[in-house]
């Protein structure tokens, strides 16, 4: 197993760097980077926008190359002097291949620059982030391994009845509801968006939390974390329900069900000591892909919608202000994780189900 483990592991340089080369090539080709921007803001408030870069940093960049105030369509008019100060700022007086050498060579000791327009280090910025990223994604993954493993059990045992009939409807309203809009639901009808305010609509802790006693504290958090975590599993359970309930259709099939039955054994038994353990296996076995999911595809449009300041947020931000630094930041930092997870993933098929060896494979 250990030589699989290193196996993996050394495929995920290529990977990690393929990745990020081919964002790289995307962001030089997309057009207003962030010297753009500040000529544009330079054209109409020239204060705000020097403030700006001001606290800029040009290490790290991945826009195009070029000194030519030319280049740019906010530029006319302007000091080419001063569009040449500005690409050295922003690092982009370099060719494109020399930026993304040195940046990757900063990556690789996990030293990411400074954010161009926060005036703070990327790596302060993605650790202040990442613990709301994860809260949010690990009690969405609980929530939903807690409804799912039930039901799905529930509609294995009573397959065909009314009772799996009316819950498969359920299952296919939630699967076709995209987590967005049914936040944008919840907001409407639980968070003073139309008829009631239970529950509050930004953020995820109150202004005054840091007042707050220990048991408030935790009401608090839970009181702000409701609908978030109720958006993000509404659109998730629904194909973790259908898991549990075929692979425990599968299990209930087997030779041993009929010879565990066979003996007398309760039906209760059966199916919590010998059903459960085999047909839990790939369920169990994807909770790090469940929870990549979470993570990197559902939570940001979530955390848009309750502007909670998690990494998605972070990096939707950094993208509309092509804050590069930002950008390449979070899609590293994202990139790796989701690479170590993968392998943790596929580590716990082997401790849940020692038969599998993926070394032979």
């Amino acid at each position: 197993m250990g030589a699989y483990v290193i196996r993996r592991i050394l495929l995920m340089v290529p990977t990690l760097f393929g990745i990020m080369v081919l964002n790289f090539v995307i962001a030089n080709a997309a057009p207003g980077g962030p010297v753009e921007q500040i000529l544009a803001q330079l054209q109409g408030t020239a204060v705000s926008a020097t403030a700006r870069v001001s606290g800029g940093s040009g290490e790290i960049s991945g826009s195009s190359g070029g000194s030519s105030a030319g280049r740019y369509r906010g530029a006319q008019g302007l000091d080419p002097q001063l569009v040449k100060d500005l690409e050295h700022q922003f690092g982009f007086d370099k060719p494109p291949s020399e930026r993304f050498v040195l940046m990757m060579k900063h990556y690789l000791a996990f030293d990411f620059g400074e954010s161009f327009f926060r005036s703070r280090s990327v790596m302060q910025l993605i650790l202040d982030r990442l613990p709301v990223s994860i809260s949010l994604g690990l009690w969405t993954t609980l929530l939903m391994y807690f409804i799912s493993i039930p039901l799905g059990i529930a509609k294995a045992v009573r397959d065909g009845s009314r009772f799996d009939v009316w819950t498969s409807t359920a299952v296919i309203i939630g699967t076709a509801i995209p987590s967005f809009l049914f936040a944008i639901l919840l907001i409407v009808l639980f968070a003073g968006g139309s008829y009631l305010q239970w529950f509050p609509l930004r953020g995820l802790v109150s202004d005054n939390w840091a007042q707050l006693d220990t048991l408030h504290k935790v009401t608090d958090y839970f009181w702000h974390l409701a609908l978030p975590v109720l958006s993000l599993t509404i659109g998730s359970f629904a194909s973790l329900t259908l898991l549990t309930k075929n692979s425990f259709l599968d299990q209930i099939n087997q030779q041993y069900v009929l010879t565990a039955r066979a003996k007398g054994l309760s039906e209760a038994r059966v199916l919590y000591r010998h059903v459960f353990r085999n047909a839990m296996l790939i369920v169990i076995s994807g909770i790090p892909s469940a929870l990549i999911g979470i993570l990197f595809t559902g939570a940001l449009l979530i955390e848009v919608i309750f502007s909670i300041d998690g990494l998605g947020l972070l990096g939707f931000q950094a993208t509309v202000q092509r804050d590069y630094p930002v950008m390449f930041g979070t899609l590293y930092m994202f990139t790796l994780l989701g690479l170590v997870i993968k392998l943790i993933e596929d580590l716990t098929y082997v401790l849940v189900d020692p038969r599998i060896d993926f070394e032979r494979r």
